[in-house]
C-alpha cells in the first residue's frame, strides 16, 4: 500500500481552493457535495486545500505557501506535488468506495468505478442505513460481539440473506434478524497456499482470510499473504493446526 486511504468528514469545515475553470469548478462540486465550505485563500481553521492552477511554478508556490500554513495540499493533476489524492468515487451514500492509483492513472481508477458502479445496487445505501438502525437488536440477539459479527458476515456473503448484491437486502433486514440461525461456536479451514503470491490466492481462499478470527501459520508464511487477513484477526505461528480451535473460523495456511 503506498498511500493510507482515509475518509474525511468536511461537514461544515473550511477547505481552501485555489484556481478557476473547470478543473477547479469540478474540485469545487467534490467538495459541496461533502458539506465543505470553500475559501479563496488560507483562513484560519482550514482543514485541507486544494490548487489548480496551469502554470507548475505558481502551482508549486501556491501549494508551498499552504503547505507553510499546516495544510495538507492536493495539486490537481500533478500527483508528484500533492500531500494526497482524491480517488475516483462510488456514491450510495452512507456507503462510499473510493478507488484510488496513487496518481499513476485517472483514467484506470475511472474504469475501475465504472464496473464498480454497474454491479452495486442503487439501494445498497438503503441496506447499510437499515442495519445501522438494526444495531440494538442485533446486539439484543448476539450479546457477545464475535457472534455478532459472525452472523453479519454469514448475512452479507454472497448468496447470503442480506446478500449486497440484492437489491431488496434492506428489506431482509427483519425477518432476517427473526430467523437467523444459531452461530457455530468454532470451525477450521485449511488453505493450501499454491505460492507466496497472494494473487495466487483463490477467490474462497481469499473471502476465508476476510472472515477468520483466527491464522495459524508457519513462520514462513509470507506477510505478503497474512496481510489479506482482516487486520484484527489474531495471527498463531505454529507448526500444525489446533486440535481444538478457539471459537469462531480459524485458518490453517499449509504451504
Amino acid at each position: 500500500m503506498e498511500q493510507l486511504p482515509i475518509f474525511l468528514n468536511l461537514r461544515g469545515r473550511t477547505v481552501v481552493l485555489v484556481g478557476k475553470g473547470e478543473v477547479a469548478d469540478a474540485k469545487a462540486r467534490l467538495i459541496i457535495r461533502a458539506g465543505g465550505r470553500i475559501v479563496p485563500e488560507w483562513e484560519e481553521g482550514a482543514a485541507i486545500a486544494f490548487v489548480a492552477l496551469d502554470d507548475d511554478d505558481q502551482a508549486r508556490a501556491a501549494a508551498g505557501a499552504l503547505r507553510a500554513r499546516g495544510l495538507l495540499v492536493n495539486v490537481v493533476d500533478r500527483p508528484d506535488f500533492c500531500d494526497f489524492t482524491t480517488p475516483a468515487i462510488v456514491d450510495r451514500a452512507p456507503v462510499t468506495i473510493a478507488i484510488g492509483t496513487g496518481g499513476a492513472s485517472a483514467g484506470l481508477a475511472k474504469a475501475v468505478r465504472q464496473r464498480i458502479e454497474a454491479l452495486l445496487p442503487a439501494r445498497l445505501g438503503a441496506l447499510a442505513a437499515t442495519l445501522h438502525i438494526a444495531r440494538a437488536a442485533m446486539k439484543a440477539r448476539w450479546p457477545v460481539a464475535a457472534d455478532r459479527r459472525r452472523a453479519i458476515d454469514a448475512a452479507l456473503a454472497s448468496g447470503g440473506a442480506l446478500d449486497p448484491l440484492d437489491a431488496e437486502a434492506a428489506d431482509k433486514v427483519e425477518s432476517w434478524l427473526a430467523s437467523a440461525a444459531a452461530i457455530q461456536p468454532s470451525r477450521l479451514e485449511t488453505i493450501a497456499l499454491a505460492s507466496a503470491d497472494p494473487d495466487d490466492l483463490t477467490l474462497r481462499a481469499a473471502r476465508l482470510l476476510g472472515e477468520a478470527d483466527h491464522i495459524f501459520h508457519a513462520a514462513s508464511v509470507p506477510t505478503a499473504i497474512l496481510d489479506r487477513a482482516r487486520a484484527d484477526a489474531v495471527r498463531h505461528i505454529a507448526d500444525a493446526p489446533p486440535g481444538d480451535p478457539p471459537p469462531g473460523l480459524s485458518i490453517w495456511l499449509s504451504r
